[in-house]
């Protein structure tokens, strides 16, 4: 009998706040959760910001967790995050496998899914009328996407390295008339410009319309990190290295012309900035409603930057001037003419940008973004929402320079600038190194290098925050109220969970401890030491006197009973579960087995290349499993201390191995972000858990349910439950190469793997996947079983002319099953089940043969109006796709003629109606405007109106 295990899934995850792969995003739109209350949200508002694979909605007044965005299918960590400018409740998050999708805050649910890029998604930008997404990845290509028909348009191809910044061009900028009011340079049928940077230090301008790169400048001498452009789209500033920014101006008057003429200049080179920090530039970003400018780098600061008024600029460019006369006068030189102050062109960046303030963050800042509403209004100060890379948020209020009068008082060099609110609870500052469950399985301690939390694991909610040393390993002690942590400088530090204190902290080794743990009989604590040692400790309770009375109160205390002396660093040390024997492993790669009682020597484990990092021993302490920095695992019996089995187990060093509470199966955590799930009688590798996104430090088994604990480098920590699914290893082998298959078959298909022409500029922005190649294959399967089931009926009704009695055909029995639908209808449901983004893709994998088919049934459906846009999407894209076949067969004229009439005939029926439709509604609309407005009539003389003669004339107002 095949023997079967049950499969384990991932439950959940907590600890992240914010991850570091993705900048964050401020909004004020209302959540799944909160959209029925009639506030939208705190005077704070909101926090969009990655979380690994998942995007997290923070309160940042409150520091709750609103929303979780997540698809089950996705693993894939967010690499960039944009709100829509048109609907701020829609948001494009990309994503490291290529993936695009659109989320809608209100329903936490994906709208629209994209896949076009081959490697992970660096920028993202909606255009001003929200209609048009623009994406850039590491692959160097821009893929604009259509977001009413969820298709991909283009892509465009210049850049020779990673897009970093994305940003539409409208040319809404020039003023004329008397009136100045704003003229829109780009013609309605226009699509508008797209600026671009990426990393091979170059700055590009691209015509969307014709599809093809204007200009192209090098922005920096290294690469070109970050862009914003302006709000009123006049000028943008880039990034780059050792502190640099550059500003450009933007001549929105030439872009039409230029591109008309082929002569074109409209990025203007006006000038460097130099921030405070010298290490390169991260983001750049316009304050949407205010002349202010915030930018960072790698480091801690924030400099903002803000922009000084014409005054200002003439007042300053006077005061240069005059010192520049007053030097010349000095000299004895006659000054220059120079032209009047209020020519501003003459004023160098220095005179336009001054820097504000410096923010000082409490870690490395990874993003920024401006906390403003997209409504203009007066405020004194500013806020500015920081994601930092210790995993929390910042919020800040900055005041604004006084105005007016005030200006001229004395105001201090430096804005008191405050951080309002942050959010840091929910997750540690730096990675967990350890973990600890209580013996209900109710509560988990995490340890990291400043901090130890105390979670709830059904909840996921952190109830105890404690700052600690440097842990590197814990564990709850008998009872779960005190908590015992293990330091890098050799402390033993205890915990009261339910008083949230420090009981003591004893100094208990020399060296780091890397290991402890309590003995099966509760009464006793081991603790293992880079000092050579390993001691023992005995739990005491003593009547301590409280300080000003004359009464007592217990108090837990570690006394400290033997030590055990070895020859190396001691860097793991495990109790058998009957508590006779104790193994600790060493820094010269053995481990060594002792009985407890008398501390001699029992077995002496030999055979690893490199350190035993972790070991586990079975329930019923006759298996000992031990990892290692060499990528092994090994199985010993405790009986003998023979190696059963040596398998090579993971890619990378083996942080920790765990057996299940009840037999011989277990687990094994490593650097390279998987845990699996072995067999240890078999020897055989049952399951892969994949799911964290950096290096695994730690790993805990649950003491009375079956599910798994993890914590990793990216801050995660996450649950793993035992599910009713069962696994056959035979069948997860196969799975596995299909996977493996599926991947290279997506690769090979892929026109643009190999980078296709280089000369060439566009090209279209599609990509097969495996979704794309499933809907492909369904709907030749469909095709297949249509056309039979059409020549059949065909068949029957010639044949029934001369044979009235005789029966039909039978038919397919999916048709049949399905409630007899016709074979049209079939195939029209399969296609419109499509994702639209993945249609297109799909009909590239049909041969011209089927393409043929699809022609017979895009007629019938013209033929009987259905579906009229989506076969006129069909219809063209094989035509521009298959154009040269389709000319060159002559079969296929009399089908095409076919399709063009009944086609045309279909949409010119539409097109009668939609028009009837709206002249209808034309005239409603002005029955209505009619109904709104009254005429008056202002009598200024009665007799004007009785005596006729000399009075004065009516005036006429219309009110509505």
């Amino acid at each position: 009998m095949v023997k079967s295990y049950l499969r384990y899934e991932h439950e959940k995850t907590f600890g992240v706040v914010s991850s570091i792969t993705s900048n964050p995003v401020w909004t004020t739109a209302a959540t799944a959760q909160d959209s029925t209350v009639s506030t939208r949200s705190t005077s704070a508002g909101a926090a969009v910001v990655p979380a690994n694979e998942e995007v997290l909605v923070w309160d940042i007044k409150k520091g709750d967790l609103l929303a979780r965005w997540k698809e089950d299918n996705c693993k894939a960590e967010v690499t960039v995050i944009a709100q829509s400018k048109l609907d701020t409740d829609l948001f494009a998050v990309g994503y490291a496998d290529g993936s695009i999708r659109l989320w809608d805050n209100k329903t936490a649910q994906v709208v629209i899914s994209f896949n076009g890029h081959r490697s992970a998604v660096s920028a993202l930008a909606f255009d001003r009328s929200g209609t048009k997404l623009a994406s850039g990845g590491r692959d160097a290509a821009i893929i604009v996407w259509d977001l009413i028909t969820e298709t991909g348009l283009y892509r465009l191809k210049g850049h020779k390295d990673q897009i970093t910044s994305l940003s539409f061009l409208s040319g809404q900028t020039e003023m004329e008339g008397e009136d100045d009011q704003m003229v829109d340079v780009v013609p309605q049928d226009e699509d508008g410009w797209l600026i671009s940077t990426a990393k091979d230090t170059f700055i590009k301008l691209w015509e969307l319309s014709t599809q093809h790169c204007m200009e192209t400048h090098v922005a920096h001498h290294g690469e070109c990190w970050a862009l914003a452009l302006s709000p009123d789209e006049k000028g943008c500033i880039t990034s780059g290295n050792d502190g640099e920014l550059k500003v450009w101006a933007i001549d929105s008057r030439g872009l039409a012309t230029g591109a008309k003429t082929g002569d074109s200049n409209c990025l203007l080179d006006r000038g460097y900035l130099h921030r405070a920090s010298k290490d390169r530039g991260v983001t750049v970003s316009f304050h949407p409603n205010s002349q202010y400018i915030a930018t960072h780098g790698t480091d801690k600061n924030v400099e903002i930057w803000r922009i000084r008024s014409e005054d200002e600029i003439k007042r300053g460019i006077k005061r240069k001037r005059k010192r520049k006369a007053e030097k010349a006068k000095a000299e004895g030189i006659e000054p220059a003419p120079e032209p009047a102050v209020d020519d501003l062109s003459t004023a160098t960046v220095e005179d336009i940008f001054v820097s504000y303030v410096v923010l000082r963050m409490g870690g490395k800042v990874r993003g920024i973004d401006w906390a403003a509403s997209s409504k203009p209004g007066k405020s004194d100060s500013l806020h500015l929402l920081a994601s930092l890379t210790n995993n929390s948020l910042e919020y800040y209020d900055i005041p604004k320079p006084p105005s007016g009068k005030e200006k001229k008082t004395k105001t201090p060099e430096t804005p008191d600038y405050k951080k309002v609110h942050t959010v840091e609870l929910a997750g540690h500052r730096s990675a967990v190194r350890s973990l600890a469950l209580s013996s209900d399985d109710r509560m988990l301690a995490s340890a990291s290098s400043d901090s130890l939390k105390i979670w709830n694991v059904k909840t996921s909610t952190c109830i105890r925050t404690f700052e600690c040393g440097y842990a590197l390993c814990c564990s709850f002690l008998p009872g779960d109220k005190i908590v015992v942590v293990g330091t890098k400088t050799g402390e033993i530090e205890l915990f009261d969970v339910a008083s949230s204190v420090m009981i003591e902290t004893i100094r208990a080794h020399e060296g780091a401890i890397w290991a402890l743990q309590v003995h099966p009989d509760g009464k006793s604590l081991v603790t293992a030491s880079a000092d050579k040692s390993a001691k023992f400790w005995n739990f005491e309770v003593v009547q301590e006197e409280i300080p000003g009375t004359k009464r007592t109160m217990p108090r837990l205390k570690l006394v400290h009973k033997r030590t055990l002396k070895v020859s190396d660093d001691i860097l793991s040390v495990r109790y058998t579960p009957d508590g006779k024997h104790i193994a600790v492993s060493l820094l010269d790669n053995t481990v060594k087995v002792f009985f407890t009682d008398t501390l001699k020597q029992l077995h002496n484990l030999y055979g690893h290349k490199l350190p035993v990092l972790n070991m586990d021993i079975s329930s019923d302490s006759k298996l000992i499993a031990t990892c290692s920095a060499d990528k092994n695992v090994k199985i010993w019996g405790l009986d003998f201390g023979d190696c059963h089995k040596s398998f090579f187990a993971h890619q990378d060093s083996i942080m920790q191995v765990a057996f299940e509470r009840e037999g011989h199966n277990f687990f094994s955590a490593s650097k390279d972000k998987l845990i699996k799930y072995w067999d240890g009688d078999k020897f055989e590798n049952i399951q892969k858990m994949e799911g964290h996104h950096g290096e695994i430090w730690a790993m805990v088994v649950g003491r009375t349910k079956e599910f798994v604990v993890s914590a990793s480098q990216d801050k995660s920590i996450r649950v793993w439950e035992q599910s009713d699914d069962q696994i056959f290893l035979e069948e997860e082998r196969e799975k596995e190469l299909e996977e493996l298959y599926e991947t290279t078959l997506t690769a090979s298909l892929d026109p643009n793997a190999n980078g296709g022409d280089d000369n060439v500029e566009s090209t279209s922005a599609g990509k097969q996947t495996v979704e794309t190649l499933m809907a492909g294959e369904r709907i030749m399967e469909s095709l297949d079983m249509g056309v039979i089931d059409l020549n059949n009926l065909e068949e029957y009704r010639i044949a029934k002319q001369h044979r009235p009695t005789m029966l039909p055909p039978p038919r397919n029995p999916v048709y049949v099953a399905l409630g007899g639908i016709s074979a049209e209808k079939h195939l029209s449901t399969v296609i419109t089940r499509i994702k639209a983004s993945h249609l297109q893709d799909a009909l590239l994998v049909l041969p011209f043969e089927k393409v043929e088919k699809l022609l017979r049934f895009l007629d019938i459906w013209a033929k009987n109006e259905w579906h009229i846009p989506l076969t006129s999407k069909i219809l063209f894209f094989i035509l521009r796709t298959h154009h040269k076949q389709l000319v060159a067969s002559k079969t296929m004229r009399p089908m095409l003629d076919s399709v063009r009439q009944n086609l045309r005939r279909a949409l010119e029926r539409q097109k009668d109606e939609m028009g009837y439709n709206l002249a209808a509604t034309k005239f409603l609309l002005k029955g209505v405007r009619e109904a709104a407005q009254k005429e008056f009539e202002e009598e200024t003389s009665w007799e004007g109106i009785v005596g006729g003669g000399s009075g004065k004339k009516r005036e006429f107002a219309n009110l509505s």
